[in-house]
């Protein structure tokens, strides 16, 4: 890959995604930069050959040293070699060391030894940068360091005389400066690419976090819908069988239990009205006013499965219903019950009874709350046969999934003489010691169809 040297242009033109990319000015065209530094070089070194540093007879010294042809030849052949830099910054390097010798050797047959000069070292210095600005530090020593020894005592021997004289020493500052500076160049630009990928790591974490949190919210709107559906399509479903059952023996009883299906579904609605109102945006004009479901609205959850005639018993303890729960605790621990229920009506039948107890237990970081939902399973035979407790239902599923959840555990299978328990034990404090609060953690992972 082609590196950067002086003067040049380094770095790609991005465009947003979506937008054409804008076309590069051929004037920043690598090579084009390349054969501008070499053509400037070049130039630098022709007047540099020309010039005498201090006259005689003390006036201007361009154009007082005679430009032999070998210079010339010497320089085009640098400027040249020059051009391929950011492609083969070694092989250019050694190229205009050679030149530079040549040079360097040509001259003592062309010029007295006060007359010498070393002005190829120009073009050496620009080749050693680009090297260094494209290899690592250790490289850029080494070849650096071989680089001074050689050029200086060709200088020294070759060059301007006597050997002492300040123009061969200017040869170690030449290569010193041109050395550390593609250095800085090198650890510049590494340290800006580093810059960029932590940029661009840090976009692409935000977008897995946003389509993380995205992917979350769907799940728990999901799963709220499924309890909704999944409680009041039981109920529907029953009642109407109940209908069609009586409708011609017991017509009063049919039509009562029209009514109860005509009622869940108006709350089915409105729960579902409820959940996908959630989805709308901060400028729509309906938003969700229905406080979230939880243990206090109980009691409307038990009529219901009341009025389609199953017994249900609830069992709290003393002031349970005026304590407050976390919000992600009393949802939970709602939607348990209203699960347990649903499965009720539905495996055990209409007549079934149950007998739901919700209590606490322990103080502290060990505060717990505790619900167990219990039938005697003995609803009608033609209710269909309970899920085994091993292998369960999605309902049951469920429970245990929204348990783990909060980090309780669930509990289910079947008692001795008949019926179905389900206990949930779900904690009030989290382990670090804050109490629980509502989070997506506690509605992840939680589509299923109901039981």
């Amino acid at each position: 890959m082609p590196q950067d040297g002086p003067c040049s242009y380094s770095g790609t033109v991005t465009a947003h995604p979506g937008t054409p990319a804008r076309p590069r000015p051929w004037l920043l065209h690598p090579l084009v930069v390349d054969a501008l530094v070499a053509s400037v070089t070049l130039l630098i070194v022709l007047v540099l050959s020309v010039t005498i540093n201090k006259h005689p007879g003390g006036g201007d010294g361009f154009g007082q040293r005679p430009l032999p042809l070998h210079t010339v030849v010497t320089a085009l052949l640098g400027a040249g070699a020059l051009v391929l830099r950011r492609r083969h910054p070694g092989p250019v390097l050694c190229a205009t060391i050679v030149l530079t010798l040549v040079e360097l050797i040509m001259g003592t047959f062309s010029h007295s030894p006060g007359e010498r000069h070393t002005s190829m070292m120009g073009m050496v210095a620009v080749a050693l940068f680009t090297l260094a600005a494209s290899t690592d530090r250790p490289t850029t020593l080494r070849v650096g360091t071989c680089t001074l020894a050689l050029i200086t005592v060709a200088g020294m021997l070759l060059g301007a005389q006597p050997w002492y004289t300040s123009e061969n020493f200017g040869i170690i500052a030449w290569t010193a400066l041109a050395g550390l500076a593609g250095d800085a160049v090198r650890h510049r630009r590494a340290a800006v690419n580093a810059i960029r990928e932590r940029a661009e790591r840090a976009e692409a974490t935000r977008e897995e976090e946003a389509r993380r949190r995205v992917a979350e919210e769907r799940l728990r709107i999901a799963r709220e819908l499924h309890d909704v559906v999944a409680h009041h399509i039981a109920l529907v479903n029953v009642q109407a069988g109940v209908a069609s059952h009586v409708m011609d023996s017991r017509p009063d009883q049919a039509k009562e239990a029209l009514a109860q299906v005509r009622l869940a579904s108006r709350q089915a609605l409105s729960e579902l009205q409820t959940t996908v109102g959630l989805l709308r945006h901060r400028d729509d004009p309906v938003a969700p006013t229905e406080p979230t479901k939880g243990l206090a609205v109980l009691g409307d959850l038990v009529d219901g499965f009341s009025r389609a005639g199953m017994a249900v018993a609830v069992e709290r303890g003393d002031g349970e219903e005026e304590r407050a729960l976390p919000a992600a605790v009393d949802l939970a621990a709602y939607r348990v019950v209203q699960e347990a229920l649903t499965n009720v009506h539905k495996h055990a039948g209409p007549d079934a009874k149950a007998r739901v107890r919700i209590s606490r237990a322990g103080r502290g970081d060990s505060a717990r709350l505790e619900v167990m939902v219990l039938d005697d399973g003995h609803g009608g035979a033609a209710a269909p046969p309970r899920a085994p407790a091993a292998g369960g239902g999605h309902g049951l599923t469920g429970m245990r999934e929204r348990a783990a959840a909060l980090g309780g555990s669930c509990e289910t299978g079947p008692v001795p003489g008949g019926g179905f328990r389900v206990r949930v034990v779900l904690p009030l404090r989290s382990p670090g010691g804050p109490a629980v609060e509502r989070s997506e953690a506690a509605d992840r992972g939680w589509v299923r169809p109901c039981g």
